[in-house]
């Protein structure tokens, strides 16, 4: 009766033995197979590319063309606030569906119906001396205040609307007669902006805002480094509004203030990054969107290309680091900027100060051109991770595995830079329409910009 026991138990172990060596066998001839079914790099980048550009497509306020502030796949909003546009974040959308035009997302006569629309729009909406405001009501033009005395010209997102505008030109210059037809009409509203009235009575720095009701109350002159180096290159390069190099040199540069060789992480910067030792990742992404930083130069910074690429860095060893320990950070799921968080909006930066735990997707995407490689690991980490961080138009804005938050919310000005970007390191196709612009030539030699070897 034991022996019998015995026996039987040995052929139950013999037998659990043999069908974990067959479970095993099978998964190692079926690994290949599943690597083979992953997307390639290139047809990776293309979905994600394709879902963000939808945003700014399928999603885009109907009246005027341009991208919502918001989508909110939950429906809920702040009151009166679905239909309210965008004026930066609709720069970054306009240069994402040119991208998407030129890959065949949509028919060219599509595309051009659609910046037509969208043409049309600003030159009838709110501007303040050719300025235009952070927001508008989509469906009459007029201003929506970003804040009680925020409701007139915004200096830097109009920046981020005419970098893109500046594209569509050189895009349709030499096209057909409706192409080039359009391109007249950017240009005219380009010409329109005035540039040199936000120095505020002549000083040499550039003001934010400007108000018809409040006036200068804002009180926001814009010194480096931050976003809006756009801003100046833009101010100096205008035919017909333009500020003389001093504004740049004495406003933004502050002197030469704004060189503060540092390092964080072990990693060398040379910039001054305001109010902290090193930015949100937006800080390297928004002026670059048309601005090709690759080689580009001045003399306070020796190569723009490589102090991004460092402050993504920075930003990358921070999240690898985790000093506060986050849940699902690491090489594969890094990304701190300005974006939806667990608290409200916040400016999400490489330090334990501004580290609330929350991942923004945009961040470390729209980095691609500095960091490829880290990059991608991190989109194949998210894309992977399923609808719980990817919907109908990409990426959604943010998330925090610590706290099981998941919001299925989308910003317009952290998915354009996504789109575009992806554009800039697959084809450069928006650095190489900006950067022709013959107005932009003139104003990075008027402040003294070169390009190095690349």
């Amino acid at each position: 009766m034991i022996k019998k026991q015995v026996s039987i138990g040995t052929m139950k172990i013999q037998y659990s033995l043999l069908l974990f060596l067959l479970l095993l066998g099978f998964t190692q001839c079926k690994s290949p197979a599943a690597k083979e079914d992953r997307l390639s790099d290139d047809a990776l980048m293309d979905t994600v590319q394709r879902r963000t550009f939808n945003y700014f497509w399928e999603g885009a306020e109907p009246n005027s063309g341009l991208a919502r502030e918001r989508i909110h796949m939950d429906g809920v909003y702040p009151e009166n606030d679905q239909n309210v546009i965008t004026s930066g974040g609709s720069g970054f959308g306009i240069m994402a569906i040119l991208a998407g035009i030129d890959r065949g997302y949509v028919t060219r006569q599509e595309g051009l119906e659609r910046m037509e629309k969208i043409v049309s729009f600003l030159e009838t909406a709110d501007r303040f001396h050719g300025a235009y405001p952070h927001w508008w009501y989509g469906d009459t033009g007029k201003v929506k205040p970003f804040g009680q005395k925020d409701n007139g010209g915004d200096l830097v997102e109009t920046a981020f609307i005419m970098q893109a505008l500046l594209s569509v030109h050189q895009y349709y210059i030499d096209g057909s007669p409706a192409e080039q037809a359009l391109a007249a009409r950017i240009d005219k509203l380009w010409r329109e902006v005035d540039w040199n009235f936000y120095r505020q009575n002549g000083q040499n720095v550039l003001y934010w805002h400007w108000s018809s009701e409040y006036g200068w109350e804002m009180n926001f002159p814009v010194h480096g480094y931050n976003e809006c180096l756009i801003m100046y290159i833009l101010a100096a390069a205008s035919p017909t509004h333009g500020v003389p190099a001093a504004v740049y040199h004495e406003g933004w540069a502050q002197n030469g203030a704004i060189v503060d060789p540092h390092k964080v992480e072990n990693i060398e910067l040379h910039l001054r990054y305001q109010g902290t030792e090193a930015g949100p990742l937006f800080w390297a992404q928004y002026s670059f969107l048309g601005l090709d930083p690759i080689g580009l130069k001045d003399e306070y910074c020796a190569n723009y290309f490589d102090e991004m690429r460092n402050l993504t860095l920075v930003n990358r060893a921070y999240c690898v680091r985790n000093p506060k320990h986050y849940k699902g950070f690491g090489p594969d799921c890094w990304g701190l900027t300005a974006s939806y968080s667990v608290n409200g909006y916040a400016a999400h930066a490489p330090n334990e100060r501004d580290d609330q735990g929350v991942i923004s997707p945009t961040a470390a995407l729209s980095s691609i051109v500095y960091t490829p490689e880290q990059s991608l690991q991190v989109m194949r980490h998210l894309y992977e991770m399923g609808d719980k961080v990817f919907g109908p138009y990409g990426f959604y804005d943010a998330f925090s595995e610590t706290d099981n938050w998941y919001p299925q919310r989308y910003l317009a000005i952290d998915q354009g830079p996504i789109a575009v970007m992806l554009e800039n390191y697959r084809s450069g196709l928006l650095w190489k329409l900006f950067m022709s612009h013959p107005d932009v030539q003139k104003g990075l030699k008027e402040l003294g910009f070169s390009t190095v070897s690349k």
